[in-house]
């Protein structure tokens, strides 16, 4: 979710932010994933030391508002978090604190933390590097954490993804199956309710039942081992909080069908290719092409202005191809209409 744009948009307006779904979205996202983080260190099981995501939000924090201030700076304007309302400046930095938390808990270095400082840092500056100008605004089109995961996992093959077992290594009995239920249920209602996000997640879940399917049938593929990854709660997480981003992902209910299915194809492309971490690498293919589409989209628009314009240019002000169309229709009615009427000397 864009902080930034959160916080210029409703800075003024407490009441609206309040009430605004986004913010609260954007609040419960931050909650859960602290929380989960809290609960991981302490009872479930992380693997990696207590230390790795405190770095990580610090360094999150501070580069972030580095990248702001320079930004403001070239372009003469204020820092989005340079604001009276404490509350705004907390809300500008939770897609940071998200993005921290994530390639904390999904990444595993053992005991070396740059990795996860170099995923966070990736992170944060992918949204100010990698941007398309939408409605007259720059957005920025990666999921930040999937994409600084995905960076170091290719930049640096000593690292990979965080064990699953670690989410459920220390529990027993009925909590095996409440954790992952619960991070279900909590993550429904919060892309139901709030971000309006569950034709993605069905386009995806769908789209991922189908290419185990299709891989069972065209390869030697097991559709059970096909299908394995569904069960685990790291699934689950991707599923709700990462795929799920707002600030990355079309609002349009079939827009967001064909991403899921998009990116549920290309997983599947890269798994029988071999490749692995399919789902981080198969998620940034999917927003590189939505980005890409958008340009060209933008790129469209242009071409018909320009082409407007040029028409208006040649054939006069006030002329543009419809009312030149109605024109030579009622041209023609006009010559139909003469041919037709008696002549007064017959």
């Amino acid at each position: 979710m864009n902080g930034e744009q959160l916080t210029q948009t409703d800075e003024k307006n407490p009441v609206t932010r309040g009430a605004d779904p986004r913010i609260k979205a954007l609040r419960r996202f931050a909650l859960s994933i602290s929380a989960l983080t809290v609960l991981g260190h302490t009872v479930l099981g992380f693997e990696q030391a207590p230390i790795t995501p405190i770095i990580c939000v610090v360094v999150a924090v501070v580069f972030d508002a580095v990248l702001e201030s320079l930004a403001a700076r070239s372009e003469g304007r204020r820092p989005a978090f340079a604001v009276r309302n404490m509350r705004a400046v907390v809300d500008y930095f939770l897609p940071a604190l998200i993005s921290a938390l994530a390639c904390a808990m999904l990444l595993y270095a053992n005991a070396n933390l740059m990795p996860y400082v170099l995923a966070t840092m990736i992170a944060i500056g992918s949204k100010y590097v990698f941007k398309v100008r939408v409605n007259g605004k720059w957005r920025h089109y990666l999921n930040p954490s999937n994409f600084g995961i995905a960076a170091v996992l290719l930049l640096l093959p000593s690292v990979g993804i965080a064990p699953p077992y670690q989410f459920t290594a220390n529990v027993t009995g009925p909590v095996d199956w409440l954790l992952p239920m619960a991070i279900i249920v909590l993550g429904t209602m919060l892309n139901t309710k709030l971000t309006g996000r569950w034709p993605l997640i069905l386009g995806w879940v769908l789209g991922f039942v189908a290419q185990a399917v299709l891989r069972t049938i065209l390869t030697d593929a097991s559709l059970v081992a096909s299908l394995a990854p569904m069960t685990g709660v790291a699934f689950i997480l991707f599923t709700n909080y990462m795929i799920t981003d707002p600030a990355t992902t079309p609002t349009g209910r079939r827009a967001q069908l064909a991403f899921g299915i998009t990116t549920a194809t290309i997983y599947g492309v890269l798994v029988t290719l071999g490749i692995s971490f399919g789902l981080f690498f198969a998620l940034v293919i999917t927003c590189g092409l939505r980005g890409a589409g958008i340009v060209l989209l933008g790129q469209r628009e242009r071409f018909a202005t320009f082409g407007s314009r040029t028409r208006r240019l040649v054939m006069g002000p006030g002329t543009s191809p419809q009312p030149l169309a109605e024109r030579n229709s009622a041209q023609g009615a006009l010559a139909v209409a003469e041919l037709s009427a008696p002549r007064s000397g017959q």
